[in-house]
């Protein structure tokens, strides 16, 4: 083999690895980010009370049933609803004709401050001995609106990417993707794009599960102060969101 032809595989080899490399990066961003949820939920759930951080609409459910049999005595499921669509309405409000590239990485800050925050307070002032108390409550909204500021980011500035708080959308996500690849009568381009959403998608599937189980095993273990698992994965995304702009279209 000439070096010419050598030279010729290598340009070609070249963009295929290139592209590998921005799936990989972009799988990377979806997994850390979706871990954060799984955690946050899980720790959540078990340090108050049966509070839904990430899983938002499931504290409706908890509303409605403790309604029902008479039971209800807790203030955060009641307000966690409210609380999450103004401020998810309050990010898009704010960064919604903002350039992708300076919106994504200042709400990653905003999200892992928040969760900062959360994390403090809840060391702070807990355990809580009533999970239902108003500063119980008050506490959680903070992990709340870090959850409503990561939906946010992720539908605006990274358009084509998995959820990474909720999994029923990306059941239904990956399903499609799937039955799009074993029907075969989809064009390549179809397929293509099937390949890559089952990679980011399975991602997001497995960050979640994999956050929910630590995050719970360490809440057992530690408390409130296993927040600590989702503050340092919230950090890692904002660096690794500079490597994941190249996939991401730049408004």
């Amino acid at each position: 083999m000439s070096i010419t032809e050598l030279i010729c595989m290598a340009t070609n080899l070249e963009p295929a690895l290139e592209q590998r490399l921005q799936h990989a990066l972009d799988s990377s961003l979806v997994a850390v980010l979706s871990m954060t949820a799984g955690a946050v939920d899980a720790i959540g759930f078990l340090g108050l009370g049966g509070l839904f951080i990430a899983h938002i609409t499931g504290n409706i459910v908890v509303v409605v049933a403790h309604y029902i049999t008479g039971g209800f005595s807790r203030i955060g499921p009641l307000i966690a609803v409210p609380v999450f669509i103004v401020v998810l309405g309050t990010v898009v409000w704010v960064s919604k004709d903002k350039s992708k590239h300076r919106t994504l990485r200042a709400l990653l800050i905003l999200h892992a401050a928040l969760l900062t925050g959360f994390l403090v307070l809840s060391a702070a002032l807990g355990p809580f001995a009533n999970p239902g108390s108003a500063v119980a409550a008050s506490v959680g909204m903070l992990g709340v609106a870090a959850m409503a500021t990561q939906n946010a980011l992720v539908r605006l500035d990274l358009p084509g990417f998995p959820a990474t708080a909720v999994l029923t959308t990306n059941t239904v996500r990956l399903t499609i993707a799937v039955v799009t690849l074993v029907r075969g009568t989809d064009p390549p381009q179809e397929k293509a794009q099937a390949r890559r959403s089952i990679r980011t998608t399975f991602a997001a599937f497995a960050g979640f599960i994999a956050g929910c189980t630590a995050g719970g095993l360490l809440e057992v273990r530690f408390g409130l102060w296993s927040l600590t698992l989702p503050v340092v994965l919230a950090v890692i995304a904002v660096p690794l969101s500079d490597y994941t702009l190249i996939t991401v279209p730049v408004a």
